[in-house]
């Protein structure tokens, strides 16, 4: 028995806490107040009453880190729920191995507060009681409570407390009861990626490529005869996705690690926008390119539409999931995600993205995913339309001209987002690398594509009005651009 309490490490401080009932009954400031020290530490659990008595100070073991000691604040009107004469006994454990529950997808952060009046239930009081726990940095925390007279087995409730986050590394607990109190989190699966410091680097070097590309390419969009068309939008449209898209991921791995939870949430968000954007424009290019092919409408649509789906339907989205994080009790989908690398387990890759609790997978893979599958299956089929069209001609036979053609369709279309739908089995390895190079370098691939067509356009006017391969081998290229 004496090596089990050794190993549970509990401290139990009894507050002397006397509401000395007749002697106290017209002395309503509490001024009978006092220190109790436990040992010789200097490690204080402390007690505040409200009104009266400014503070009781108990001292708790040395094992205790200094910034890691929780502190309870005590209101008046606990007097008025008591009898003539009570105690409050406050009880703090360190090892939380006997308070943890069976779930695997959440854990207790710190050690566990008990607060009780001696004979008394106390509950629905109209001020809080409240508890500071003081903890390493962690973005996804809820205060919980167990009513040991409610439940017999250890079951954690969020009802009757409300989580205040003063910041990374404090939580305060506003509970209208007194029992046991801890601070419960999400727990992430931590599961490694190898390589990721390779992957890592392909990506940003990919990325700064594009955002290079992508303002080229932009400036040549704007340059050019047919720049009001249609096309030319769409094509903009795109660009200007995959340059913040390409942007904020840059910017997210320094971010998460010298900015703070705010700017991190807001960076995140932020990169969603850019991927949604991304997305919903590649749609859009995919969309016209059917209205084209069977010139459907004339081929022509108002221009507010593609602006309204291609930047105002992931403003929506993002703008939904912010309000649920918002108004939401205990609801975090943006924050600091972490990539645990697998030679390297304690120096993870620090980003602001989406969390790896349940409600940001969730939306994870209803939006992202969901409009992921989208985007690729719709674009194969567009694909393979084109391909059907124009597989009859001449130059087709030429594989140098057919495989640009049907590359720059694929880059266009986001056909090659589909890779991430592969990421499993023996090739999970290749597919992860081939995944980052093509698309970190989406952009740069669009300038190519957009300068073999300008290259084609001039070749094509140095030719003969008579010649068929000049025209044949931009359609090739071009297939569904009249500008």
């Amino acid at each position: 028995m004496e090596q089990n309490l050794k190993s549970v490490r509990m401290w139990i401080i009894t507050c002397l806490l006397l509401i000395l009932g007749q002697a106290m009954e017209n002395d309503r400031d509490f001024k009978m107040c006092g220190t109790w020290r436990h040992g010789n530490a200097s490690r204080n659990l402390k007690s505040y009453l409200k009104t009266g008595c400014k503070e009781i100070e108990i001292s708790a073991p040395r094992i205790v880190a200094p910034n890691m000691i929780p502190s309870v604040y005590l209101p008046s009107c606990l007097k008025s729920q008591s009898r003539s004469t009570s105690k409050v006994v406050c009880t703090y454990y360190q090892n939380k191995t006997l308070f943890q529950r069976g779930s695997s997808n959440a854990d207790l952060l710190g050690g566990i507060v008990g607060l009780s009046v001696e004979n008394e239930i106390i509950k629905n009081l109209p001020e809080p009681v409240r508890i500071s726990f003081h903890h390493s940095p962690n973005h996804s925390r809820s205060c919980v409570s167990w009513d040991t007279r409610r439940d017999n087995e250890v079951t954690w409730r969020y009802d009757g407390c409300e989580t205040v986050q003063i910041h990374d590394t404090e939580t305060e607990c506003c509970c209208n009861h007194l029992t046991y109190f801890a601070i419960l989190v999400q727990v992430e699966q931590k599961t490694t990626v190898r390589h990721l410091q390779a992957l890592t680097f392909i990506t940003a070097v990919g990325c700064a490529v594009s955002l290079v590309s992508c303002l080229v390419l932009f400036y040549w969009l704007c340059k050019r005869r047919g720049k009001k068309t249609q096309i030319s939008l769409v094509h903009r449209g795109l660009v200007v996705a995959i340059f913040l898209l390409c942007l904020f991921f840059i910017l997210t791995g320094t971010l998460a690690n010298v900015g703070n939870e705010i700017v991190c949430k807001i960076t995140g968000s932020l990169l969603h926008y850019a991927l949604l954007s991304t997305l919903c424009w590649m749609a859009m290019e995919v969309f016209h390119t059917f209205l084209l092919i069977r010139k459907v409408f004339n081929s022509t649509l108002p221009t507010w539409i593609f602006y309204l789906v291609g930047f105002g339907l992931p403003v929506l989205l993002v703008s939904i999931l912010l309000l649920i994080e918002w108004l939401g009790v205990d609801v975090d989908i943006y924050g600091e995600r972490m990539i645990v690398p697998s030679d390297d387990v304690n120096n993870p890759y620090r980003m602001c993205w989406m969390l790896a609790n349940d409600n940001s997978l969730l939306a994870h893979y209803i939006i992202n995913v969901g409009l992921l599958a989208v985007v690729v299956s719709s674009g194969a089929v567009m694909l393979f339309l084109v391909v059907r069209e124009i597989h009859n001609r001449p130059d087709w036979k030429k594989i140098h001209v057919a495989f640009l053609s049907i590359w720059g369709l694929t880059c266009l279309f986001g056909t090659t987002w589909g890779l991430g739908f592969l990421d499993f089995g023996p090739m999970s390895e290749t597919i992860l690398f081939l995944f980052c190079i093509i698309n970190s370098l989406q952009g740069f691939f669009l300038m190519l594509r957009y300068y073999a067509l300008e290259r084609m356009k001039k070749k094509d006017r140095s030719i003969s009005d008579g010649s068929s391969s000049g025209s044949s081998k931009q359609h090739m290229l071009q297939t569904h651009e009249k500008s």
